[in-house]
């Protein structure tokens, strides 16, 4: 790990900024329906370690319990879906487009499929799982 290496991002309205030390591990496409929805499309996040993350501001960090596993970090005031947390895994998901700058990372893979819209196609090579 670059010791240097840092990556920062935030809301559209900058209520909640968090930076993450280190590399990004390479982020995964999720097409289920639940990512869907909350994105406007299909998700695509970083898996990273609980301990590499910081959150700098998060008074308008909001959860919402998706499942009994998951719950989605996002802004209570811009909507800006954020975070992915496994409640019982050791990293939190953090979504792309969060981001200010270059991530120096490439998508890695494809999950659900089986659920992904109907109006758009997978053609970038990458695996693709059904679920």
């Amino acid at each position: 790990m670059t010791r240097a290496e840092r990556h920062r991002g935030s809301c559209l309205c900058g209520a909640v900024v968090f930076e993450v030390s280190g590399p990004l591990p390479a982020p995964i496409a999720c097409h289920c329906s639940m990512c869907r929805k909350v994105s406007g499309h299909f998700g695509v996040a970083s898996e990273v370690p609980d301990a590499a993350i910081r959150l700098i501001s998060e008074k308008s960090l909001r959860w919402f319990a998706s499942s009994p596993k998951v719950r989605r970090g996002f802004c209570g005031v811009c909507g800006s879906s954020l975070l992915f947390d496994a409640v019982f895994k050791d990293w939190t998901g953090i979504s792309m487009g969060a981001f200010d700058g270059a991530t120096r990372t490439h998508l890695a893979q494809h999950i659900f499929v089986a659920d992904k819209g109907d109006y758009y196609r997978i053609t970038d090579g990458l695996p693709q799982n059904a679920q």
